[in-house]
């Protein structure tokens, strides 16, 4: 388990990471989402240990990751701006892979070098940005670690790229209990493949959750309402969190039991009604605008 404690980080005047709590399972996928600028990519180096914290905490695994090279060898980072020897190929970089990790698995890589077609005596630097992903990714997963953190993973992919990776992420999970670390700019990414989000804006979590428990209570009721008197109930008996209104169409995101909401909008009986399904985004919009911020100029 990777717990961070009271984390933060400024360079200069810029306070990149504020106060940072947070605890990541094991075996489980951890989306991190926030805009540019809004201190993901400097926490995933602290997580790997590579940037100091002035203040707080990372243990991995109950112990310290900062200039600790046995836990570093539980953790593999991709950054969004990789790193690839000059005029070298990827046999070069597995040769240093194989120095930092024990466990690296060159028969497997190999393999998943052949199937995702790339050539391994090939210099790096004529690989598109999305090939060196593909590359970068190949080389996280056959390092055998416990934890891989993946900054910006998928951008620069191809459809049939991004959901090769994710179906790899997941095969990992079930077989060794892989955990991986997303952060990205994009709730959509995330959305079919993270368990647990947490949602970063001017260095420090507005939220940390589950996305199953989040789907299950928060819900989008559209209903037709003609009397002001059925919207004054609906706001004072259901948790509404947000309303919106074309005319007599209204749209109302609630917090709560399906059952109940159910329950009560029979015994209303407006003239129609309907639950809808939500997305991550329009979930995490509803959840911030109740904490005084509106995600629309966060993360789009």
């Amino acid at each position: 388990m990777i717990e961070v404690k009271n984390l933060s980080k400024s360079f200069e005047t810029v306070k990149a990471i504020d106060n940072i709590s947070a605890h990541i399972e094991e075996g489980h996928v951890f989306g991190l989402i926030g805009t540019n600028g809004a201190g993901k990519s400097t926490f995933m180096r602290m997580l790997s240990g590579v940037l100091k914290p002035d203040e707080g905490e990372i243990l991995i695994d109950g112990e310290p990751v900062f200039d600790n090279p046995p836990v570093k060898e539980k953790i593999f980072y991709i950054s969004d701006d990789q790193y690839f020897f000059k005029s070298g190929t990827p046999k070069d970089m597995v040769k240093l892979y194989k120095t930092c990790y024990p466990g690296f698995q060159a028969e497997r890589w190999l393999e998943l070098m052949e199937k995702f077609g790339l050539d391994k005596n090939r210099k790096i630097n004529t690989f598109s940005k999305g090939m060196k992903k593909q590359l970068s990714v190949i080389c996280g997963i056959c390092s055998g670690t416990k934890y891989l953190l993946c900054d910006e993973t998928f951008d620069g992919l191809d459809p049939v790229m991004r959901q090769a990776v994710k179906t790899l992420f997941i095969k990992e999970i079930e077989d060794r209990g892989l955990t991986p670390i997303i952060a990205s700019h994009n709730l959509r990414e995330l959305e079919d493949i993270c368990e647990y989000v947490g949602l970063l804006h001017r260095g420090g979590i507005l939220l940390e959750k589950d996305i199953d428990d989040m789907k299950l209570n928060i819900h989008k009721l559209q209903c037709v309402i003609r009397e002001s008197e059925m919207l004054e109930k609906i706001k004072n008996t259901l948790d509404v969190l947000t309303v919106e209104n074309r005319g007599s169409l209204y749209t109302i995101t609630v917090r709560g039991k399906q059952e109940n909401v159910v329950e009560f909008m029979e015994m209303l009986s407006p003239v129609f009604y309907e639950l809808l399904p939500l997305s991550l985004e329009e979930i995490f919009i509803s959840e911030t605008e109740v904490k005084g911020y509106d995600i629309k100029t966060l993360l789009f």
